[in-house]
């Protein structure tokens, strides 16, 4: 009876926890999500006295996936490319900060704050206007020509992304922040016993960090990583956001279905992976 009480008190935590977000979804996303659904079956057109919509079934979708695939082929493919590679370097960079901002050391409440502040300036104006001005780019990539050995080396198609990354660096490190804090927190799950034990039997750090740290941070690997997707899935580069237009709403409604689409895709083999990779760690250490 006690078991039953403590897991549906578990429940209803968690119903707390997430009813505002299924309060904020219901009241202004549902529709206006619904309602991009249902115009990306139409030839949708604003009139004097109203919107007309004219039913069209499929082929909004058969448009963008076969008739005129530029944007979704030739601009979308060479962004996914570079996310894919922005993912990892994200997802590391934060992991090793985050490390290091758990030790203990004079100024560390400052440093935390730093590289949580882009978060807070970095909004989709201002990242524009960096990326207009070339702020974001590393500069000895064009005072070493770096560009043209990377061309020279690797195949034109993996290239691009590569320099897009580079190019954009700076403000890809500072898309950072909440993955170092919720990094940091999850470091703190770990008791400190467990590293004292370590330190006992003679572990080097290099073997604390493989056998206990990493292992510990594979849930929290997992969200920042899931977090990270669909944080750079609406970087301001994105090809999609910027091709959608005001005049032909169903085809932009269908492109941003079919977007919507491959980001469910990524998300769910980033959750089947990691979680094959935290049963077998957890079957390995029973």
């Amino acid at each position: 009876m006690r078991r039953m009480k403590a897991s549906t008190l578990r429940r209803l935590e968690g119903s707390l926890f997430i009813a505002p977000w299924v309060s904020g979804f219901l009241l202004f996303m549902a529709f206006p999500l619904g309602y991009s659904f249902y115009m990306s079956f139409h030839d949708v057109k604003v009139l004097a006295d109203g919107i007309k919509m004219t039913f069209l079934g499929l082929e909004n979708y058969q448009y963008i996936l076969f008739t005129n695939g530029s944007v979704l082929y030739n601009d979308l493919i060479p962004f996914l490319q570079q996310a894919l590679l922005m993912i990892p370097i994200i997802v590391i960079f934060s992991l090793l900060v985050a490390i290091m901002l758990n030790q203990k050391f004079k100024g560390r409440g400052l440093f935390r704050t730093i590289f949580f502040l882009p978060v807070i300036f970095s909004t989709g104006q201002i990242v524009n206007e960096f990326l207009t001005q070339g702020e974001g780019d590393l500069g000895f990539l064009e005072r070493y020509n770096i560009a043209f050995y990377i061309r020279e080396a690797v195949s034109p198609r993996l290239a691009e992304p590569i320099i897009g990354v580079m190019d954009s660096f700076v403000l890809v490190l500072w898309y950072s922040g909440v993955q170092i804090l919720i990094f940091v927190a999850g470091r703190q799950t770990i008791s400190a016993s467990v590293y004292e034990a370590a330190r006992i039997d003679g572990a080097s750090p290099w073997e604390t960090f493989w056998k206990i740290t990493l292992p510990g941070m594979l849930p929290f690997i997992m969200l920042n990583t899931l977090y990270t997707i669909v944080d750079l899935f609406t970087f301001p580069t994105n090809p999609i956001i910027t091709k959608v237009t005001n005049t032909h709403y169903g085809q932009s409604s269908a492109l941003v279905w079919i977007y919507l689409v491959i980001i469910l895709t990524f998300l769910g083999v980033v959750m089947l992976l990691f979680a094959r990779l935290i049963k077998s760690y957890q079957s390995t250490h029973r």
